[in-house]
């Protein structure tokens, strides 16, 4: 998990440049074929696939120039489809595009192409004796391909332009993430149950943060393996997805002396510009968020959108309210407590999502409706402990409603969803009409 291969990763350029490289691969292998074994090709190879040099040049001339086209049209779809992303929706959600492989993968295929025939061209010459070729064959086939490529692309973007689909994958984004923290509740070594056998003793030595950023991603088994190395404890000093600023602790190493830290920070968390949606289920619901916020502005004024959205949001925060609300605790092999770990609390979870919401939606029964219907999802999948904190919110949003000036019909309609969640999490009805 080292910062550095993740920021490699996560480039604009990684795919295609990889793309590229292959091309000069080929185009060298081609070529070198072409020089060194024309009659061994013409024993494998029908001789109505291969070409003369002349008509392999007209050929890779032509494909040279169209696949540059090609190229430039992708590369320009790609930046009008991040400025819809970013003005439609979020600016959070550019990154759904930009981490998309397929986009990128079409581009990476484009400039190999062009790179290919490009340097084919370069390798051919007059002097080939044996008047047959197969650079020519290669780059037909290349062409081809490109072409399956862009319909696919075309059919991609198509798709991923579409709100729904954007909502659909932000709300598997952040049930990944919750997936994540149960895979570390399945552990051996983990325990949410010994908070109150969780002792600090000795010196702090903190590690901190090279840079100001969001913490994106922490490694478990680094931490304990230093923890282990150094016989004592570890507490995280924040919650991932936090704001830290440079110079500032991110997690406290406990240990009986004071000792002098080398370890790379980097293989022990992540510190970014932005946040990351990996560990952080947090952010997949803030993107979510803003994209009703959007859709229910004066100036998109979708508010089915919306209420789709925070639908999609109900089951999110019933996959969330199945974390412990204590903190998580990892042993070593040993079973000695090692490292702690805190996750925001639900109940924080829920005013973050639907105080910004519950404002701008509060003149709005349908998009309160769907506050409501989203709330009575997450407490279908609840434990109970959660369910008051659902109640809370829900009481919290009737609040904004006084001064609304809703018709009688508004209300019977809405009642009736408060009722249906009272029931659900065992308390007293609120009376609207």
């Amino acid at each position: 998990m080292d910062r550095y291969w993740l920021k490699i990763k996560e480039s604009i350029w990684f795919i295609p440049t990889l793309y590229s490289l292959l091309s000069v691969v080929l185009a060298i292998i081609t070529s070198t074929i072409d020089h060194f074994f024309d009659k061994t090709l013409l024993l494998y190879v029908p001789p109505v696939l291969l070409t003369s040099v002349s008509l392999a040049q007209t050929i890779l001339s032509g494909l040279s120039a169209a696949l540059l086209t090609m190229t430039t049209f992708t590369f320009s779809t790609i930046m009008v489809v991040l400025i819809t992303y970013s003005s439609q929706f979020s600016p959070r959600t550019m990154k759904n595009l930009v981490r998309d492989p397929m986009v990128w993968r079409v581009l990476g295929v484009f400039m190999g192409g062009f790179i290919y025939t490009t340097l084919s061209l370069l390798f051919m010459q007059e002097s080939i004796v044996g008047d047959s070729v197969i650079s020519g064959l290669i780059g037909v086939l290349y062409a081809m391909i490109c072409l399956i490529f862009f319909a696919i692309f075309i059919h991609h973007i198509a798709q991923n332009v579409q709100v729904n689909t954007l909502i659909e994958k932000l709300k598997i984004e952040g049930i990944d993430a919750v997936e994540c923290y149960e895979a570390f509740l399945k552990r051996e070594d983990m325990t949410t149950q010994m908070n109150d056998n969780w002792t600090i003793r000795g010196t702090a030595n903190p590690i901190t943060a090279r840079s100001d950023g969001y913490l994106q991603l922490v490694d478990i088994e680094q931490l304990i393996a230093l923890a282990q190395k150094h016989k004592g404890k570890i507490e995280m000093n924040c919650c991932i997805g936090d704001f830290v600023q440079k110079n500032s602790p991110v997690v406290t190493l406990y240990t009986k002396d004071q000792i002098s830290l080398q370890e790379d920070d980097g293989k022990l968390f992540v510190v970014g510009r932005e946040r990351d949606t990996r560990q952080d289920p947090v952010f997949a619901i803030q993107k979510m968020v803003e994209v009703s916020l959007r859709a229910i502005s004066p100036g998109i004024n979708d508010p089915n959108t919306a209420i789709h959205n925070i639908h999609q949001l109900g089951r999110l925060l019933g996959s969330y309210s199945q974390l412990p609300r204590r903190d998580l605790i990892f042993m070593d092999k040993d079973k000695y407590l090692r490292v702690k770990m805190s996750l925001h609390s639900f109940e924080a979870v829920l005013y973050h999502t639907f105080h910004q919401l519950r404002h701008y939606g509060k003149s709005d029964i349908s998009v309160l409706g769907a506050i409501t219907d989203s709330l009575t999802m997450a407490a279908e999948r609840a434990p109970l402990e959660s369910k008051k904190d659902i109640w809370t919110i829900q009481l919290y949003v009737i609040e904004g409603m006084k001064n609304s000036d809703f018709q009688s019909l508004d209300r019977v309609f809405y009642q009736k969803k408060i009722d249906k969640l009272s029931n659900l999490v065992g308390e007293r009805s609120v009376n609207l009409r």
